[in-house]
């Protein structure tokens, strides 16, 4: 089943299950930037909720917004009654810690899960692992090589997968050529979140059932080129663009639902 499929189904699970609340989840959105990529988005995620039958705000401050009146949003929002759960989106403006701002959310309204303290799993680990189950793709004792270690995807995602008994192992920028290519070699899932377009080419072996999870998306003069090379010989390779950003959106309404306390 492609990515597409597998996210209409689970919304049509996840709208069902809504209509049957008598309070609609409730979520907001809080947005510091014109950047085109969150614009975009933003304007997605806004898109699902109205599908699912989710209450969403969008609260879109001036970039002139200063550290001291983002917190005090994010205080009015982890005080407030009205939202169950809000984000904050990224990129911010300068001046503006991001890590501070991720602290600052209390866990129990983070549905980005990105709080060390929250229950909740990072959205877009989250997603990327439910659908490798719902694929069936075999998982225990298997070899998983992430490339990249980001608090966002590379390290959450070891995290999922070592939970799940793989054999997994971290790439990064300062991993040697040679090192690079003997794990990938051997990996039976590749996860690849490094920004850098087409990365993973031709110039790798790959194991001819193995499954590659490309995260990156990357704005070319040929258009959104992700971080793996399109059609490479394996089993299954996820799209750029209609892929994990997919799976990230609906994993968000998940972890929203779960804040709720109603899963399915």
């Amino acid at each position: 089943m492609t990515i597409k499929e597998y996210v209409a189904l689970r919304k049509e699970e996840i709208k069902n299950l809504v209509a049957t609340l008598t309070q609609k989840p409730s979520i907001a959105i809080v947005q510091v930037n014109e950047d085109a990529g969150s614009t975009a988005y933003v304007r997605g995620k806004l898109k699902d909720a109205e599908e699912l039958g989710i209450k969403a705000e969008l609260i879109k401050l001036p970039l002139t917004t200063t550290q001291a009146e983002l917190l005090k949003v994010i205080d009015e929002l982890n005080n407030d009654n009205v939202h169950d759960g809000f984000i904050v989106q990224m990129p911010l403006p300068k001046g503006i810690d991001e890590e501070l701002i991720k602290l600052s959310i209390s866990p129990k309204k983070d549905v980005d899960g990105f709080h060390p303290l929250s229950s909740l799993v990072a959205c877009t680990p989250k997603g990327i692992l439910n659908y490798l189950k719902h694929e069936q793709v075999p998982l225990l004792g298997k070899n998983a090589v992430i490339i990249g270690r980001s608090n966002i995807v590379g390290k959450p995602m070891a995290r999922l997968l070592l939970k799940e008994s793989m054999n997994v192992t971290i790439l990064h920028s300062k991993t040697t050529q040679e090192d690079m290519a003997n794990f990938i070699a051997r990996a039976d899932v590749i996860v690849i979140a490094i920004g850098k377009a087409a990365f993973l080419d031709n110039r790798f072996t790959y194991k001819k059932d193995a499954t590659i999870v490309d995260v990156g998306i990357n704005r070319t003069e040929q258009g959104l080129i992700g971080d793996a090379l399109a059609n490479l010989p394996v089993k299954l390779q996820t799209p750029v663009p209609g892929g994990v950003g997919l799976l990230t959106r609906l994993a968000l309404y998940e972890n929203l639902l779960e804040i709720k306390g109603v899963t399915k």
